[in-house]
């Protein structure tokens, strides 16, 4: 199963999880410090709240969910074929949890990953207070990327 994420700037975590709970009648799936992320069966949606960074009620970043790391190659595969830019990322820790995700730029600069989870991450990693994890230029991503552009 795949499902699209969206990332949100917030202000005040509490007010958003309170919020999005009852928009979506479901309650976080994981919630750390400054971070919450709900899965959303219907719609099917991973909505990821991030406080204090950004302007508040933005998009942090979008992304699809998928499940396993051959499908987070398949994607890499298929952008780079159609001449995007791409970055890799393998077991990055980002967002409390361990990853493989590939990054790509929309034409208008909205940055997008598509990635799959492999673990769950200590509290101790994740954000660590600053959100800019969830992009590549943070984690100084090298490992099979391209230089940095808008897609197509």
């Amino acid at each position: 199963m795949s499902r699209v994420q969206l990332a949100l700037n917030v202000s005040d975590l509490d007010e958003a999880i309170t919020f999005y709970s009852t928009l979506f009648s479901t309650a976080p799936a994981k919630v750390r410090p400054g971070y919450a992320n709900f899965a959303i069966e219907e719609p099917p949606l991973k909505l990821v709240l991030i406080e204090g960074v950004g302007e508040p009620g933005s998009i942090n970043h979008l992304g699809v969910e998928v499940g396993t790391t051959d499908e987070v190659h398949a994607a890499t595969a298929h952008l780079t074929g159609q001449g995007c830019a791409t970055t890799v990322e393998e077991a990055t820790t980002c967002c409390y949890a361990v990853q493989d995700k590939v990054w790509v730029d929309a034409p208008d600069g909205a940055r997008w990953e598509v990635y799959t989870v492999l673990a769950d991450a200590d509290d101790s990693d994740g954000l660590a207070g600053d959100a800019s994890c969830c992009t590549p230029e943070a984690v100084g991503a090298t490992s099979g990327s391209t230089a940095a552009g808008a897609c197509c």
